[in-house]
């Protein structure tokens, strides 16, 4: 159990209501409230007073998963507490955190996927032209299609960056060490616990469209279909690999909020540090990467063909990470 279950539960073992708790502590029924529901967590003096009305001991009440014991305050918990001088996370800037990562998490996963989404319509409009299928010209086709384009490009530009500086407040969280207040640790593993299912279900949804997407071309170059279904085809192919990477993005940055909050896989004190010293070469791989799609985009128009740098970009970036884990590892 968390420190807010440990105190309903007491306060209820006794017999007593918010209000009489909230009486005894000197304080308000809201903040009762409001410690019962891991919205806050209480004050050290609260905490040590608490012990001596429940009749337990103030590790009982800090330590997730512990059992009820004498009351007393640990003095391993003081001497951590005062030889540590890393930041410290409250439950509010833990929900707050929490929350703000929710909320975005679908903004961000919708401005990557119109990125994939964004050469459809110039796919399209030209392979169906060429065919000629519809009834416009080279150019007013080119010109509609680079138009949508561009403009979807922006709009995920804008959402990416309102999203980088919004969270800017959360860097420390990403990039440095700390430690969370009592209680804090407890809340995040039940939400993680909690979120598990979702996520299971989101990475197997968006792994089986990453699958699927292929059949349509693979089915009409088996049956020898005109050009134009292959087109189709292409297009049909982006919109199901950007819903996968929708539902994937969404479910991995909800996931990893959990992880930067409990310091864990590759957000752990040891990976942020190792990290520090991969981001530049990361920005420029990526920076790299990005000019060559567009350039190689813009040169030839094989918009159907030029995507495939992506996937092939994140294996490589996979096995660059690795190396360079790796290498300074072994350097420290």
């Amino acid at each position: 159990m968390i420190l807010a279950d440990k105190i309903m539960e007491e306060r209820k073992k006794n017999g007593w209501s918010q209000e009489e708790l909230a009486e005894m502590l000197s304080i308000s029924r809201q903040s009762v409230s409001k410690w019962e529901s891991a919205q806050s967590t209480p004050d050290l003096q609260r905490i040590i007073r608490m012990a001596e009305i429940f009749g337990v001991s103030t590790d009982y009440l800090l330590r997730d998963e512990m059992e009820p014991k004498e009351p007393g305050l640990s003095e391993d918990w003081i001497q951590t507490k005062e030889e540590t001088k890393l930041i410290s996370v409250s439950m509010e800037e833990a929900n707050d955190f929490m929350n703000s990562q929710r909320q975005n998490a679908g903004k961000v996963a919708a401005a990557v996927a119109m990125c994939i989404l964004s050469p459809v319509i110039l796919i399209v409009l030209a392979g169906l032209q060429e065919e000629k299928v519809i009834a416009v010209s080279e150019g007013m086709a080119a010109g509609i299609g680079i138009a949508v384009l561009l403009a979807m490009v922006a709009a995920a530009v804008f959402v990416l960056v309102t999203y980088s500086i919004g969270k800017s407040r959360f860097t420390y969280l990403e990039n440095e060490e700390f430690e969370t207040a009592y209680g804090v640790s407890g809340m995040v593993k039940e939400k993680e616990r909690d979120f598990e299912p979702v996520y299971t279900r989101s990475i197997a949804i968006g792994v089986v469209l990453f699958i699927t997407a292929v059949i349509p071309l693979v089915v009409a170059g088996a049956m020898e279909a005109p050009d134009y279904i292959a087109i189709l085809g292409v297009a049909f192919l982006l919109c199901v690999v950007a819903a996968g990477v929708y539902l994937v993005v969404n479910a991995c940055m909800i996931k990893g909020s959990y992880e930067i909050l409990l310091q864990e896989g590759e957000h752990s004190r040891k990976e942020k540090k190792l990290r520090k010293k991969a981001d530049p070469w990361s920005t420029i791989y990526w920076c790299a990467v990005t000019a060559v799609y567009l350039g190689w985009s813009f040169l030839t128009y094989r918009w159907d063909m030029t995507w495939i740098i992506w996937p092939v970009a994140g294996a490589g970036y996979g096995i660059i990470a690795a190396v360079l884990k790796i290498t300074m590892h072994d350097k420290d």
